[in-house]
């Protein structure tokens, strides 16, 4: 067996060796307090300022003043959606979609058991958000309106059309959040095309450690804190900041933007040829989502009348890391609630692969899993009872 293979960069990625370089001094020699008044503590200081510069820089137009450090993704989602509310007061009106991560459908619904209205807008067979249906929930809407949509689906991939829902929400006189953490460093994000007034990121998405991530929020958005107890980021997130973390961080983000064509162009083109190698050699493969709309780096196939989770421990058996569409709870199958809500047929649902290669993926990676991936389906085939619709 060659050695491991990881197409799971969606779930998260390798810390990058210059991000590792860059946290060191931080554990080392540069351990001190930014909140320190003497010279040994506080000087970290200015390593978070310009991390904070970086981060602004990779979202185009933003100010660093408008960014915000935060422990990870799901911590900057839950204070986009429950500071904002908390700020709006009363019960808003929220919209979110179906196919939204847990880290927004959790504040969601807690918002709703505190007696807000929450609309969760449908996707199409193929992972279209259906704006349709989001214009009638604008228009029947008739209070303080927060809306949150992911920029990019983790899963599928599929891209949502962020630049049109902010015109939409703006004129209803809403607050417009997105989850960006699978956008960010694999798009080109820029917040004065794309007027969002919050935006989310988590560092391990882009090759920075797990325990770090970041919210962007527009001068003049309204938000509560969530921790108190300090006057940290502005007072807007209490605690001592993780400046090891943040500085990984920044230098992700530098990394990012400085890659970002080239990195984008190359995954493209692997995941372009290891889906088509896929489809070509695997009976029964079918692809969740269109080309046209989806992240570079990310495919995600049913495999009809299989049973993901096999094929996944199959793949791990030689070395091959990929995510399956189904998730394990008390001891039963659960089928993706995105591939759900793309009305996706049992019988294509529950055999759903994703794919995700990375800035580490290697052409021999791609060859490797083309060449074992057929004759692990046609094992699956004989071993497996049939799904029906």
């Amino acid at each position: 067996m060659q050695n491991m293979v990881y197409l799971d960069n969606n779930a998260t990625t390798a810390v990058a060796p210059e991000v590792l370089e860059a946290m060191l001094p931080f554990f080392e020699t540069q351990w001190g307090n930014p909140s320190s008044l003497h010279t040994f503590g506080s000087g970290t200081k200015r390593h978070i300022d310009e991390a904070r510069e970086k981060v602004a820089a990779l979202l185009g137009t933003a100010d660093p003043s408008e960014i915000i450090f935060t422990s990870c993704g799901s911590e900057s989602n839950n204070m986009a959606l429950l500071g904002a509310a908390s700020a709006i007061g009363g019960t808003p009106h929220v919209l979110t979609s179906q196919v939204e991560h847990s880290a927004v459908l959790g504040p969601c619904n807690k918002l709703e058991k505190d007696g807000c209205r929450v609309d969760r807008v449908p996707v199409d067979g193929v992972g279209y958000l259906d704006l349709n249906v989001l214009s009638e929930a604008l228009t029947e809407s008739n209070g303080p309106l927060l809306a949150s949509f992911m920029w990019a689906n983790n899963e599928t991939g599929m891209i949502f059309p962020i630049a049109e829902l902010a015109e939409k929400i703006h004129e209803a006189g809403g607050v417009l959040h997105t989850d960006a953490v699978q956008a960010t460093g694999k798009l080109s994000i820029n917040v004065q095309d794309v007027p969002v007034d919050m935006l989310s990121i988590s560092g391990h998405k882009l090759h920075a450690p797990k325990g770090v991530g970041a919210l962007y929020v527009r001068r003049g958005t309204r938000l509560d804190p969530l921790m108190l107890g300090g006057h940290q980021e502005r007072a807007r997130r209490a605690g001592t900041e993780n400046v090891p973390y943040i500085v990984g961080l920044g230098k992700a983000c530098e990394l990012a933007l400085e890659r970002l064509e080239a990195d984008t162009c190359r995954e493209a083109q692997q995941r372009d040829r290891l889906e088509s190698g896929i489809l070509a050699t695997c009976k029964g493969a079918v692809v969740n989502g269109v080309p046209a709309c989806r992240l570079p780096n990310t495919t995600n196939i049913s495999f009809e009348h299989l049973e993901g989770e096999g094929t996944l421990l199959m793949l791990d058996d030689i070395g091959v890391c990929v995510s399956t569409g189904a998730a394990c709870e008390s001891g039963s199958i659960e089928a993706s609630h995105v591939l759900k809500a793309m009305n996706v047929p049992r019988s294509q649902m529950q055999g759903a692969i994703r794919f995700s290669v990375g800035r580490y993926t290697t052409e021999a990676d791609i060859d490797y899993v083309l060449e074992q991936l057929p004759s692990i389906i046609e094992r699956q085939r004989v071993l497996s009872p049939h799904l029906s619709d």
